[in-house]
């Protein structure tokens, strides 16, 4: 009888257990710990929740952060490759400007050699006429167009000679702006292949890194992540999330009250440094997020 009364006792020890490290379980899964102070709370709490923004912010930073880095390594070498192309399409059009000019020129001295060749052929015709004419008046008539006509000569001749004078001086800007464009086009070549090395060196990597930012950034509130990427456009080093170290702000290193770096800890709200205005940051969560695992 003592065997069978135990029976039903230790089946709901066994059942007692279970329940308990099924609860044990869920209450894990619901739970934050505050790495900081020891401190547990939900996950739906203020605390709780307050964390999760934080990390998400935090973890977007570090990956930013990392993307900034790869652009540094190119340094200014695409704005320096930009204004290249853009002074060598300055200097193509200014060069083409003067050869067209040129043409110009060259068609206007052709249409006053053709406006003298007709004048010199009246001043024949008004000689040839003026042996048959039956007046003076009529030889008077003829030398004036004569006279005429050899002034428009002297004319389009001294025209030709300032055209000349013009082609040959836009012939000087066209070949000192060629020498100038070919040293330009060499120059851009040169900084072209040094820009296309480092592009294929890192170009993988950020490719990588900004899929990764855009992934992280769904896990932040909008009105939140306005707010991150309105404060990191703002900061000159792309710091928009920064952790207390040694006591200071991460970004601007004025120092915390002790006060504040424990509402840092506490989790009640996302707190921003007083003097530059970036978001703050315990330690223990910078810790927390690891660069290298993310990427």
């Amino acid at each position: 009888m003592a065997k069978s009364a135990s029976t039903p006792k230790t089946k709901s020890t066994a059942k007692k257990a279970k329940t308990t490290k099924k609860s044990k379980a869920a209450n894990e899964k619901t739970q934050i710990t505050n790495p900081n102070t020891g401190e547990v709370f939900a996950k739906d709490s203020i605390e709780g929740i307050i964390q999760r923004k934080l990390l998400a912010l935090y973890t977007l930073q570090q990956i930013d952060t990392q993307i900034d880095k790869i652009r540094i390594i190119r340094g200014e070498l695409p704005l320096e490759v930009q204004d290249l192309e853009d002074e060598t399409e300055g200097l193509e059009t200014r060069t083409n400007k003067y050869k067209q000019e040129i043409e110009d020129f060259k068609q206007k001295v052709s249409n006053l050699n053709n406006a003298i060749k007709e004048s010199r052929e009246l001043i024949k015709k008004y000689e040839a006429q003026q042996m048959n004419v039956r007046n003076n008046r009529e030889y008077d008539s003829l030398s004036k167009e004569i006279e005429y006509q050899t002034l428009e000569i002297e004319l389009n001749e001294k025209k030709i000679k300032e055209l000349e004078a013009a082609i040959k001086q836009q012939e000087v800007m066209v070949e000192t702006s060629s020498k100038q464009l070919e040293e330009l086009k060499g120059d851009l070549e040169v900084k072209k292949k040094e820009l296309d090395n480092i592009v294929a060196d890192t170009e993988k990597e950020e490719e990588l890194l900004l899929e990764k930012s855009k992934e992280q950034q769904k896990f932040i509130e909008e009105r939140l992540l306005n707010a991150y990427l309105r404060i990191r456009k703002n900061a000159k080093n792309g710091l928009a999330v920064v952790p207390v170290e040694r006591d200071a702000c991460g970004g601007c290193f004025n120092k915390i009250p002790p006060q504040r770096q424990l509402d840092i800890q506490m989790y009640k709200k996302i707190i921003v440094c007083e003097y530059c205005g970036r978001i703050l940051v315990d330690d223990e969560i910078a810790k927390s997020v690891d660069v290298e695992e993310i990427v």
